[in-house]
């Protein structure tokens, strides 16, 4: 075995001893979990600061697309960086990069994009907890990645219970009802997200966590740019906010996808879900201190079907914590 080939293999195994501690899990699973809590008021508030109306699903596309295409670069330059080498996709990265391309970026973040406009702040970001659920029974019964528990079924009846709650029983409370193109595209967002995850989990076996996150979220967001402007969609901005706003969207997803894919790279998928209930806690907290929702967010539906769906969270994955 030549001496690169044998440092090659030293580094990976410390790259797994690294990735596997249990504080860096759970810090980088939190860094993760408060990025993506921080995207449902930074949607909304780009739409308002766009100048995006509810029924302009083309300038939602485009504002999506130009936010995953600076997202794309910042994951490529970085990882570039590190590996000292320009990250650029082989052949047989090319089909896993294009497969998550469209679950991950244009199918989840269109439902994504259009649904937010359509519900609430607080309401998305606990419907947004669902893939945790879809992930489990995709991981056990499509992907076989790992086998059905007691845990696994119990924690997943309470969230799905936490769910249901808050996209009937709160829609009402808060005059909105129930809309298709709102919580029924949240719902389909959840499920792109839990089969993507499923198929970075698989394809990271083989190839780089990093480079696939950064070319995927580069070609899906020129796919959705051009999809927007073709479709007639603008962005006007307004204030001098707009950009900052869009780079920082942008570093939300490049840096808690890119972090997130190499957590499952090295962990099982049970035992990063479980770190997931921060997701839908940090939605609800940031979206009523910056959209204002606290009335829906203190609610008592709003309370129990957060606790629901953390709970379900937790229950559904801690044996494989330990």
């Amino acid at each position: 075995m030549s001496q690169g080939v044998t440092d090659q293999n030293v580094k990976r195994k410390n790259q797994a001893a690294f990735w596997t501690k249990w504080y860096v899990v759970f810090l980088a699973a939190l860094f993760c979990c408060v990025l993506w809590g921080s995207a449902p008021a930074s949607i909304k508030t780009g739409y308002r600061i766009f100048l995006i109306g509810e029924s302009e699903t083309a300038s939602k596309i485009l504002f999506a697309g130009v936010r995953f295409t600076i997202a794309g670069l910042m994951v490529i330059a970085a990882g570039s960086v590190m590996e000292r080498h320009f990250l650029l996709p082989d052949r047989t990265s090319i089909g896993p990069v294009l497969v998550l391309m469209m679950l991950q970026t244009v199918l989840q973040y269109v439902f994504l994009y259009i649904g937010y406009s359509h519900t609430s702040g607080v309401r998305g970001s606990i419907i947004t907890a669902a893939g945790t659920f879809f992930s489990i029974g995709l991981s056990c019964f499509v992907f076989r990645f790992e086998r059905l528990t007691a845990n696994k079924v119990l924690g997943s009846i309470l969230g799905f219970a936490g769910v249901i709650l808050v996209v009937t029983a709160g829609a009402q409370e808060s005059g909105g009802g129930v809309s298709f193109f709102g919580e029924g595209f949240m719902t389909l967002s959840a499920l792109s997200s839990a089969l993507a995850g499923c198929f970075i989990k698989l394809f990271s076996k083989k190839a780089d966590p990093v480079l696939l996150s950064g070319w995927q979220f580069f070609f899906g967001g020129l796919f959705m740019t051009a999809a927007g402007l073709l479709a007639g969609g603008h962005l006007t901005f307004t204030t001098a906010a707009c950009t900052p706003l869009l780079i920082y969207l942008g570093f939300i997803s490049a840096g808690a996808y890119t972090v997130w894919g190499i957590l499952l790279k090295y962990n099982d998928v049970s035992r990063i879900t479980i770190l997931g209930f921060m997701n839908p806690l940090t939605g609800v907290i940031l979206s009523a201190l910056i959209l204002h929702e606290q009335s829906e967010a203190l609610s008592l539906t709003g309370l129990l079907a957060l606790v629901l769906v953390c709970a379900g969270i937790w229950t559904a994955n801690r044996r494989s914590a330990m």
